[in-house]
């Protein structure tokens, strides 16, 4: 092998290491040593020196072990910066995790420390974006667009969160039943955002978004398994399956595919199945919630699709009851469109105009919906090239935008 495919190897296995070991690291660093700022910087130097030294060295028989290694390293050595070696020895004592034998059995840590992200002793704002950073690696940066914040503003929001977390001595370990709910919106909240962000990534060169959507729906199995009569969970799972049965079908040839144009021949129909069982029994729990109106809306379009029946009003009915009970930028936008479907373009820009400007300006599924709409009324081709171009502009999919500027170019019909 020549050296600089050598290198190419030592630098994937780098990557592929970021992407499936990030977060699983860094939970068992955080449950040692209580810091989960501390954790970070540590597990950030063990990448770099793995980037410099991989490519050149080999990559090790057990990687995360290497990691480990380099990263428990980085955090004595800056004990010893602090403290006196008796005051290390004490201190490691303390920080030594105890387990019990009525604790429930979590075989990943990253759910543990998902928990402690959602501690009520952390600010609201902060918890499902700590949970995005620390858990599944996701940079400020990127976690600032998702929520429409400048990356200061929450780069600022995550070092708060974390000093709260080493300061007020949060338990790294699963809540009680009592305080076990109270968190588990912000856990299931933390996922699906997850998800989305592997769902977005189809095109997507980051490779710490990729493989986002598996480890999404991993954890929300975990869940299911630790809280089997938590109703929302099991829809959040419905959810998540319902959308990756479509996978192979969204992007054919490197062409993005809306919905309404896949070939159902190319969805994962038993994994659709799974969903739909997921969501009868969360059904029977008699636990109605936001999740699992999100995976009625799916099972909706599955039917719709499988059967070719007309479900626009049972699916504009369902989105109705979803923004009464979370009424998200995302789910008021979809609203806007189920209400387009069965009262027609009119209403459905009406809707997206009563939307708050600060909220939508940079929202990239509001541009498109306004766009299409807009050409469906055929009444204003200053307004609809706009929104369009807008919509292009917020795309960061390649197949996704290249459909968009295909569809501006098309007439009103």
């Amino acid at each position: 092998m020549e050296d600089g495919d050598h290198q190419d190897v030592g630098r994937r296995a780098t990557e592929n290491a970021v992407r499936t070991s990030y977060g699983r690291l860094l939970a068992y660093l955080a449950r040692q040593w209580r810091d989960v700022a501390a954790a970070e910087d540590a597990l950030s130097e063990a990448f770099g020196r793995a980037l410099e030294i991989w490519p050149t060295q080999g990559v090790p028989k057990n990687p995360d072990a290497w990691l480990l290694v380099v990263a428990r390293n980085r955090l004595r050595n800056d004990a010893r910066a602090r403290k006196t070696r008796e005051q290390i020895a004490d201190s490691l004592l303390i920080l030594t995790p105890t387990e019990t034998e009525d604790m429930p059995a979590i075989s990943d840590k990253r759910l543990e420390l998902m928990f402690v992200c959602g501690h009520p002793a952390i600010d609201a704002a902060a918890r499902t974006p700590l949970m995005l950073q620390t858990v599944l690696g996701l940079t400020a940066e990127r976690i600032a667009s998702s929520f429409l914040v400048s990356p200061d503003t929450m780069g600022r929001r995550l070092s708060r969160a974390k000093a709260r977390i080493k300061d007020t001595g949060i338990a790294f370990e699963v809540p009680e039943e009592s305080e076990l709910g109270e968190r588990m919106e912000c856990v299931l909240e933390t996922i699906y955002a997850a998800y989305g962000q592997g769902w977005d990534s189809a095109g997507s060169d980051d490779q710490t978004r990729k493989g986002l959507t598996e480890e999404a729906i991993w954890l929300a199995r975990l869940l299911v398994e630790l809280r089997p009569n938590d109703a929302e969970a099991l829809g959040l799972l419905s959810l998540m399956l319902f959308c990756e049965s479509r996978r192979a079908a969204r992007q054919v040839n490197g062409n993005y595919v809306p919905l309404a144009e896949q070939d159902t021949t190319l969805w994962d129909l038993p994994m659709a199945q799974e969903a739909e069982e997921k969501l009868r029994a969360a059904g029977g729990l008699k636990q109605p919630g936001r999740f699992q109106l999100e995976a009625a809306i799916q099972s909706v379009l599955v039917h719709s699709r499988l059967t070719g029946a007309d479900m626009r009003l049972p699916t504009w009915t369902l989105y109705r009851l979803l923004t009464e009970k979370a009424p998200t930028i995302g789910n008021l936008v979809g609203l806007a469109a189920a209400t387009a479907g069965v009262h027609g373009p009119e209403a459905g820009l009406k809707e997206l105009a009563e939307l708050p400007e600060p909220v939508t300006r940079d929202y990239q599924p509001f541009w498109a919906l306004k766009a299409q709409l807009l050409q469906q009324l055929g009444t204003d081709q200053q307004a609809t090239a706009a929104a369009f171009k807008r919509a292009i502009g917020l795309t960061e999919d390649e197949a996704a935008r290249a459909y968009l500027i295909d569809k501006s170019t098309k007439k009103a019909g």
